[in-house]
């Protein structure tokens, strides 16, 4: 682990970023089956459009990602009702942007709504996890039991 003052935000190295990235991009996966699965019910079970089954997946699945990527990605002990906040501001910003291109792209331009899905969960992906990594935990990374544990693992050997 990289040795840092208290005060000042954890930088990871290349290594750990690379981990963090990976890590970020599996729990996303793992929230990307939940939206859409989630989707796909929806879709087949209720006479709704493509907005109203979009926008509750998407909240199942935002709720999947943050639980997983701020234990084990971000390794963070933060105050989990001010990261909340936080991502419920970047989804403010998103999520209203994302479901008007994703209901233009389908009701007026005529696009499968999976692939617009698709489309939109690879934007999420890469969108959050820079939001994520520089906004929401750049001061509490590495600051969990988990990471402290693993700290004082290596410091042992």
């Amino acid at each position: 682990m990289n040795e840092h003052p208290v005060n000042e935000p954890y930088k990871p190295n290349a290594r750990e970023t690379r981990i963090q990235i990976v890590k970020f991009a599996l729990f996303s996966a793992s929230a990307g089956i939940i939206e859409t699965a989630a989707f796909t019910v929806l879709d087949m079970v209720t006479p709704w459009k493509y907005w109203p089954c979009y926008l509750i997946a998407l909240v199942l699945s935002v709720l999947w990602n943050f639980t997983l990527n701020r234990e084990f990605t971000f390794k963070s002990a933060n105050n989990v009702s001010k990261a909340m906040v936080q991502i419920f501001l970047f989804y403010c910003v998103f999520t209203p942007l994302s479901t008007w291109w994703g209901n233009a792209l389908t009701e007026k331009a005529g696009w499968n709504s999976y692939a617009v899905l698709f489309l939109t969960m690879a934007t999420n992906l890469i969108s959050e996890y820079i939001y994520d990594r520089f906004v929401v935990y750049r001061n509490s990374m590495n600051t969990n039991r988990r990471a402290q544990r693993q700290e004082e693992r290596s410091e042992q050997k």
